[in-house]
């Protein structure tokens, strides 16, 4: 019989061994299942399910979670879940958390996850989680990121529906542990994307490189979304902030603005393209650098770098071409490339009737450096250009937009501000400035000739489309021109069937050589009313008057031929041009033709203005033949 003493040693030490070995026998991980819940629900924003937790202990142990599932957010059904993962298992480095602090992953393993990804056209979605703070936990400083080391997937699966991009898709993920070759990632999709198909395929080194600066991580992509075809190969040294990238970008497609829907920035219709060049993330921005390739019949280098940011992407770009063709960049000013079907039009109108694009306008924030060595195509004057385009919350600036032509030059600037219920509020100067004539003439099948033009326009005005806007302008024109011949002149401005039409029913040859040609136009509500035009020729003086309806795209205007040396045949003749822009008509004025036969105006009673007479000298300089005709004006 052992002592009281001994009795209550007994006691005082054989329960706590008791509770020990039976806390051993029937300990159970799951004890924490409503702890975990609650913490991970907390932290999402919604609710989390964990069907079973155990611990492997040890100097680096292994927690394994099965049927784990995180639900949709309210408002989606309930089936299927964001996400179900039948096991997650992850070892965690305890020795480097309780020595220093730093959360240490080395392996993560996902057996079978399915992720469920919907966006609705409405604009919400099932994929963005409103991260809250645990219960119970004031606000804290965030710590140092945990390191990850391998990611190991078995069987992963995500489907995506995103009704604002037009995609259904499903991914099939899993790690790869081929022989003789590190671990790799493997990601294979299939299905629609901005209504295309849509196949793709990415091949990605383990997880395990993605924070070793000394062994940046591998990625090899291929992608075609209906006839956009992408290439994506190189090294990123930091995946997770896409940092360190050493990435080769090529692209080849019909048309770069079915790239829209894959970059998030609008971009114009366009011929086919080839480009390629190094990829990157910098300065917050992904950066598109050392691009070259083609643009339809245009060469195309340079560097683009575009910023996410809210609530519009800043896109900046330095562009240039040795040789361009005009045709090729016509979806940057509202037109439609050769190699596109043109829209059918509503009417017989020639002027362009397509509304401007606002939304498009404001999808992205643009500043664009432009530079084009030669300019080439069929019939084209122009030598070389510049533009500086800024683009800032749907107002559009042009400054400038410079054209070579010979020793000469045109140069724009234009503002373009939204309106409120649609449409563009415009403010536009265009100042000619000895113009190369000979490069001029030389567009046009008969033309030749020498000397320059200038003068300058300039516009106000505000609508929905350019038909609009000019129809609707107040500012006017004034242009000046000293040499070349009558022919190559009208043939440039008219078309050949009108210009050689208009030759005939002056009775004048088919090239006359010109001394000297002034006009000087005001536009009043898109009707541009004749101030001053006067053309100087070998044999005749002529001028005209009238008005050219803009906005109805209508003539009303004469022509008037002085013979120079008076012949019987040389009295005073009226030529009428009137009709529509799309079917002029050009024929003598009779009745008038009578009555003026013995009232022929003497070439000194033609004034040239005196006030235009600045604008004509600093657009050709000080050339003899205008001087001449400014002197008989006076």
């Amino acid at each position: 019989m052992p002592s009281p003493r001994a009795r209550r040693l007994m006691l005082w030490t054989g329960l706590p061994l008791l509770a020990v070995l039976l806390l051993v026998l029937f300990w159970s991980w799951a004890w924490f299942i409503p702890l975990v819940e609650r913490q991970a629900s907390a932290a999402l924003g919604r609710p989390v399910h964990v069907g079973g937790l155990d611990v492997n202990l040890g100097r680096v142990p292994e927690i394994v979670l099965t049927d784990l599932r995180i639900d949709n957010p309210e408002g989606y059904p309930a089936e299927p879940p964001f996400a179900a993962v039948p096991r997650l298992s992850l070892r965690v480095d305890a020795w480097a958390f309780l020595r220093h602090r730093q959360i240490i992953i080395p392996e993560i393993a996902l057996e079978r996850p399915a992720i469920r990804l919907v966006a609705r056209a409405e604009g919400d979605n099932n994929y963005t989680f409103p991260f809250g703070q645990p219960e119970g936990d004031a606000p804290a400083e965030p710590g140092p990121e945990p390191r990850i080391g391998a990611l190991r997937v078995r069987e992963g699966q995500v489907h995506a529906s995103l009704a604002q991009l037009g995609a259904e898709m499903r991914v099939d993920v899993e790690t790869q542990d081929p022989p003789d070759a590190p671990s790799r990632l493997h990601a294979k999709a299939s299905g629609t994307y901005a209504k295309q198909p849509i196949t793709a395929e990415l091949l990605g080194g383990a997880v395990l490189s993605l924070r070793d600066a000394d062994n940046p991580w591998p990625v090899r992509l291929d992608l075609a979304n209906g006839p956009t075809q992408v290439k994506l190969e190189g090294t990123v040294q930091d995946p997770l902030h896409f940092a360190g990238a050493n990435l080769r970008l090529d692209l080849r497609g019909p048309d770069l603005a079915l790239l829209s829907p894959l970059t998030g920035v609008v971009v114009p219709t366009t011929p086919p393209y080839r480009l390629s060049g190094k990829l990157d993330y910098a300065e917050r921005q992904i950066r598109f650098t050392g691009m070259e390739g083609a643009l339809g019949h245009s060469d195309l280098a340079g560097d683009v770098a575009v910023e996410p940011r809210e609530p519009r992407p800043v896109v900046r770009a330095t562009l240039r071409s040795r040789r361009v063709d005009l045709g090729d960049l016509a979806g940057f000013i509202g037109g439609t490339p050769e190699d596109k079907p043109k829209p059918r039009r509503a009417s017989n109108r020639v002027l362009p009737d397509t509304p401007v694009n606002l939304p498009r306008l404001r999808a992205a924030d643009v500043h664009l450096t432009y530079d084009a060595g030669q300019i080439r195509g069929r019939s084209m004057p122009l030598d070389d250009m510049h533009v500086k385009l800024d683009i800032v919350d749907g107002a559009i600036a042009l400054h400038p937009l410079r054209f070579g032509v010979g020793k000469g030059n045109i140069d724009g600037d234009f503002d373009f501000a939204p309106v409120e219920g649609g449409g563009m509020k415009a403010k536009g100067e265009v100042k000619f400035r000895q113009v190369d004539l000979s490069r001029l003439m030389g567009a046009t099948p008969l033309g030749e000739g020498q000397g320059g033009i200038g003068g300058a326009a300039r516009i106000e005005t505000q609508g929905r489309t350019l038909a609009e806007m000019l129809g609707r302008g107040d500012g006017g024109v004034t242009l000046a021109m000293a040499g070349g011949n009558l022919s190559a002149l009208l043939v440039d401005i008219s078309g050949v069937q009108i210009g050689n039409a208009i030759l005939s029913a002056l009775g004048l040859p088919a090239r006359t050589r010109v001394q000297c040609f002034v006009a000087d136009m005001g536009l009043r509500k898109g009707v541009l009313s004749t101030k001053t035009v006067l053309l100087d020729t070998e044999d005749s003086l002529i001028s005209g008057m009238g008005d050219i309806d803009l906005g109805e795209e209508r003539l009303d205007y004469t022509l008037r031929t002085e013979a120079k040396h008076f012949t019987v045949g040389s009295l005073p003749t009226d030529i009428l041009l009137r009709g529509t822009f799309a079917n002029p008509a050009v024929r003598p004025e009779m009745v008038e033709l009578g009555a003026r036969a013995g009232a022929a105006i003497g070439l000194g009673a033609i004034a040239l203005p005196l006030a235009i007479l600045p604008t004509i000298q600093f657009g050709i300089g000080e050339d003899n033949r205008c001087e001449g005709l400014a002197r008989r004006g006076r």
